[in-house]
Formats: structure tokens, sequence, C-alpha cells
């Protein structure tokens, strides 16, 4: 049996307003480490979180992954951090985007998804 990524529904509180995506949880190394590798299309308003156990540094790449992604990084309170936009990378040795400060969670989206929906540093994410 095919082990299957739960998901779970998000919002994002920006000023009054309030986005709503749907994640993918990666909340094991081994669903860290895949994250949207080998993906051909992701939905508009679908994306992936990423849950660590406690706050760490250093950054994403994206190798093997085939689509132009954003990704936002979050404290535990669920502040965003600090927004990157990531490029594919099909060769053996990619760039790491680092977001240069310590996080907990991370956010995957389509390339341009936050800047699209006016989310931006300091908005904040509701996980319940």
């Amino acid at each position: 049996m095919k082990n299957r990524i739960k998901t779970r529904m998000i919002k994002i509180l920006s000023g009054n307003k309030q986005t709503r995506l749907t994640v993918q949880v990666a909340d094991t190394q081994r669903k860290r480490d895949k994250g949207l590798m080998f993906v051909e299309k992701l939905p508009e308003n679908e994306g992936m979180l990423f849950v660590f156990s406690e706050e760490i540094y250093g950054g994403f790449w994206m190798k093997n992954t085939l689509i132009p992604l954003s990704i936002a990084f979050l404290d535990s309170d669920g502040e965003i951090l600090k927004i990157l936009d990531m490029k594919p990378c099909k060769e053996d040795i990619c760039p790491t985007y680092d977001p240069g400060l310590s996080y907990h969670y991370a956010i995957e989206v389509n390339l341009g998804w936050f800047e699209k929906n006016k989310i931006k540093e300091g908005d904040y994410v509701k996980f319940d």
C-alpha cells in the first residue's frame, strides 16, 4: 500500500484578509527529504507544509523538482519570516535557498502564489 501523505487546510492571515491553502504535511525526515520532487503540477491553492520538531537553520534545494516554487519560512508562532523564490534543478549540484535565519515551519507553493495573494513577511499562518 502506498504511503499517502496527509493533507490539511491552513489559513494565512494578512491584515483583515484570510487566504486558505490546502497543504500536504511533511512531518517526517523521509517526507521532508522528498518534498515536491518529481511533482509535475501543483494545483493553484495547494502546497506543502514542512514541519520540524525544533527550530532549525539551513535552506532548501530543488534537486529533482520540476516546477518553480515560492517558499515561506515561519517561526513557531506561525509568523512568516522570509519568502524566497526557487527554480527547478535537474543538475547534480543544485543551489540552496537559505533564509539566513532559524525557522520551525516552511511552506512551498507555486512560484508567485504568495505575491498573487498579497501575502508577505510579517503575516501569520493559523494551523488549527
